[in-house]
């Protein structure tokens, strides 16, 4: 469907319809959506480029599924959400809050570090993991010293790597969303918030 159920469009460009899209594209969809439960709108509106929907999503899936590393899931959601509330990208911020909610299994952390991460219940591991996604995502020059506080909280250079990756790519996804003014789904706000 072309239009969330307030009746408003998934976004500004037209949204294929399934039958006229390639068969590896709609294999990821219905993969998505049966596991749940419903198709993310980004899903959608990316339809729209079969080559730039296979380039996003398969460097989203390299960064944010990969097993190596010290992040775990709900760290990259976390990393997600404070890079996009800076972007001040709504869907991001919705459809990632929702992630971390799931996947660190604490309901209202995500809406903390909506209004003031630096006031959010984190860690300090989690607090010097936000502030170098941070300064990448406000791409500020980033010196030995960031490298520093991360390793003080068990952080390495390929996990700093991670981060920014995240980071980077997530400054850019929120940008298309704000041109392409990409709506989350429904579904999103109450998931994960009650167990």
């Amino acid at each position: 469907s072309t239009k969330e159920s307030t009746g408003k469009p998934v976004g500004r460009y037209p949204v294929p319809n399934k039958k006229d899209l390639p068969y590896d594209i709609v294999e990821l969809m219905e993969e998505v959506e049966m596991k749940i439960g419903f198709l993310p709108n980004v899903f959608k509106a990316m339809s729209h480029r079969p080559a730039e929907f296979r380039a996003f999503f398969a460097y989203y899936n390299a960064i944010i599924n990969k097993d190596t590393g010290r992040l775990s899931k709900a760290d990259k959601e976390l990393i997600i959400v404070a890079t996009s509330i800076v972007n001040r990208c709504p869907y991001c911020v919705v459809a990632h809050g929702a992630f971390h909610r799931i996947y660190s299994k604490q309901p209202a952390l995500a809406d903390q570090v909506v209004v003031n991460w630096k006031l959010a219940d984190l860690s300090d591991r989690d607090l010097a993991m936000l502030e170098f996604a941070l300064a990448v995502c406000r791409a500020e020059n980033i010196t030995e010293e960031h490298f520093q506080k991360l390793e003080r909280h068990g952080f390495d250079r390929e996990d700093a790597w991670d981060i920014s990756m995240i980071s980077a790519f997530f400054a850019m996804s929120n940008r298309i969303a704000h041109f392409i003014d990409l709506r989350p789904n429904k579904e999103f706000y109450s998931m994960g918030r009650t167990p």
